[in-house]
């Protein structure tokens, strides 16, 4: 199915210009998908076309991310600001949402503030995970690598945390992606690792989340464990957990099929439990 990229701004964005990737008709009830640190909107690209038969599905560039812009100052919270700037900016404050890792943490915490989305599934949460484990990511996302050339770049391209159930096509298209040019004329990877310095978020208050909630975990993640998941649905009024065996934290990566299904199962049954409301 055609994609359609657009950047686009909005007074509450403040000067920042955020890159978005539509599909589907856009008369048809708006989906948002969500990347998580250090992704893109190319992320969804072998998820979004199934997805666009039935809703006109948006997958943004986080600023400091792809092809959003990257802005010199970087401040807790803003991730925030971009998605309901692009809410606004489509009018649909009621959009379902799909979120993985950060942005799955973005839908949520949305999702405590509004009355909306009509539905939200969260892919790989992190919940319950180490310090050991937590503090490993970060600092992956926060250092900087560059490399002399972009096919350097693109064969050095790893998805974090690993994926070995990722196919090495799905790495080199989500790699070609990702790779920009640097002021100094190396090649890095599109995003700002600022980002992953600032201090975690406040904890999220999930009973006022009203929206049917979607957890999908990767059997194998050591970011969202077992016990965390449980604990997550649990304080999540109405919420359901599927587990994905085969896959860690990138599950949309490593069992895209089997995530597909589960997802287009629940947003049909949330249509259901709409339309009879």
């Amino acid at each position: 199915m055609d994609a359609r990229s657009e950047r686009f701004t909005t007074p509450a964005l403040e000067g920042v210009t955020l890159r978005a990737v539509h599909r589907g008709n856009e008369s048809h009830p708006k989906l948002v998908l969500l990347h998580g640190g250090g992704a893109n909107a190319h992320w969804w690209d072998h998820i979004a076309p199934p997805l666009a038969v039935r809703f006109h599905v948006i997958a943004i560039d986080f600023r400091g991310h792809g092809d959003s812009d990257y802005p010199e100052r970087v401040e807790a919270g803003r991730f925030q600001r971009d998605l309901e700037a692009v809410l606004e900016y489509l009018g649909a404050p009621d959009a379902t949402l799909v979120g993985h890792s950060m942005g799955a943490h973005v839908a949520l915490r949305h999702a405590t503030r509004s009355r909306g989305p009509r539905a939200l599934v969260a892919i790989e949460i992190a919940r319950g995970a180490s310090p050991r484990a937590r503090r490993s990511a970060r600092l992956a996302l926060a250092s900087r690598r560059s490399y002399r050339s972009e096919s350097e770049a693109i064969a050095r391209y790893r998805f974090l945390p690993r994926s070995p159930g990722a196919s090495e096509a799905l790495r080199r298209r989500l790699a070609a992606h990702s790779v920009r040019r640097e002021p100094d004329g190396r090649f890095g990877f599109k995003f700002d690792p600022r980002w992953f310095a600032l201090p975690p978020d406040p904890p999220l208050d999930l009973d006022r989340v009203a929206c049917p909630t979607l957890v999908v975990r990767g059997a194998e993640s050591s970011l969202l464990t077992a016990q965390g998941a449980e604990a997550l649905v649990t304080e999540l009024p109405g919420a359901r957990l599927v587990e994905i065996e085969g896959a860690g934290h990138n599950v949309h990566l490593e069992r895209p099929t089997e995530v597909l299904t589960v997802m287009k199962r629940f947003l049909a049954n949330a249509d259901d439990v709409g339309a009879s409301g």
